[in-house]
């Protein structure tokens, strides 16, 4: 499956747009992490854990939304996007969302 954050995919003209594909995940910390990550924050500097938990999401994010496509029949996701959103004070979302779409190769 071609995944792109272009609109077009070189050599190919969109054949059929079958919709948008979403995943998500929302994530929290232990109060653990949070505890070190707040101590951290008094000093400056990046807080490994919340930059490690964000990461784990974009990836569980992307690969629900691959896995989306995938149960639609789709050669390609298209402009892909990522957005993240505060759920609660100690939550956030992570959202990856794109076009699902079938690929015709250019003549």
């Amino acid at each position: 499956m071609i995944l792109t954050t272009t609109a077009e995919v070189p050599g190919y003209a969109v054949g059929e747009i079958l919709g948008v594909v979403f995943g998500n995940t929302v994530r929290t910390k232990n109060i653990g992490k949070d505890i070190t990550a707040g101590l951290k924050s008094l000093v400056g500097g990046e807080l490994q854990e919340y930059t490690d938990m964000l990461s784990d999401a974009r990836v569980e994010a992307y690969n629900r939304m691959v896995n989306a496509a995938h149960d639609l029949g789709a050669d390609a996701v298209v402009n892909i996007r990522f957005t993240t959103s505060q759920t609660m004070s100690t939550a956030a979302e992570l959202l990856a969302y794109g076009t699902a779409v079938r690929l015709v190769l250019k003549k």
